[in-house]
């Protein structure tokens, strides 16, 4: 009860400041962790979960672009993460509709696209999966800027050590926040507004 209390009156306040603002409930200024310097968006190439060849630069060109990698078995930093973008998504749909969300598994050893896709449709079906051979994401993760993910422990059960902070690229193609984890929905509406309106 309480947990859904709480929803309810995070989307009251959102939905009542977006009324008295005339659709805007950004500061102005960035709730994230802001860059010093806009770092340009990193230029790779995996498979989405169709199959098909996926070039990140191509693919979101012009959009607001949310990049996060992870893992299918990750305990809690991952579905979080996730959760928290398709929540927020549900507040500001116009911003969603032009957004382009893509979750970069970096355990190809046990994560399979069809895997892959199950997991990010329990938050949207919007959200874009992709996988690789090691070799591949670790040039993408490099790309990205984040360490690159290594296992840790034996066997079928063991973790995976990954970046744990969501990049968010705007329309104009480069990437000006970062999102570490525990970041809050209403840091991620206001700063997703801002970052939409960057066009270049």
């Amino acid at each position: 009860m309480s947990g859904t209390w709480s929803r309810l009156s995070l989307m009251l306040i959102v939905m009542l400041t977006i009324v008295s603002c005339g659709g805007a409930v950004a500061t102005g200024q960035y709730q994230g962790i802001a860059l010093e310097q806009p770092t340009e968006k990193p230029a790779f190439s995996l498979t989405d979960t169709n199959g098909e060849a996926y070039d990140f630069v191509a693919r979101t060109e012009g959009r607001l672009t949310i990049l996060y990698f992870g893992y299918l078995n990750c305990p809690d930093i991952c579905p979080v993460h996730l959760a928290q973008i398709a929540e927020t998504f549900d507040q500001l749909p116009a911003i969603a509709r032009d957004a382009e969300v893509v979750f970069v598994s970096v355990d190809p050893e046990r994560d399979s696209p069809s895997e892959i896709r199950d997991f990010l449709d329990r938050f949207d079906r919007r959200f874009v999966g992709l996988t690789g051979s090691a070799e591949e994401l670790e040039v993408a993760q490099s790309a990205a800027g984040v360490p690159v993910a290594r296992k840790v422990g034996e066997g079928d059960d063991y973790t995976v050590d990954h970046a744990g902070q969501v990049l968010v690229f705007a329309p104009d193609g480069r990437g000006y926040t970062v999102y570490p984890f525990g970041t809050r929905q209403t840091e991620w509406a206001n700063d997703l507004q801002i970052l939409a309106g960057m066009s270049g």
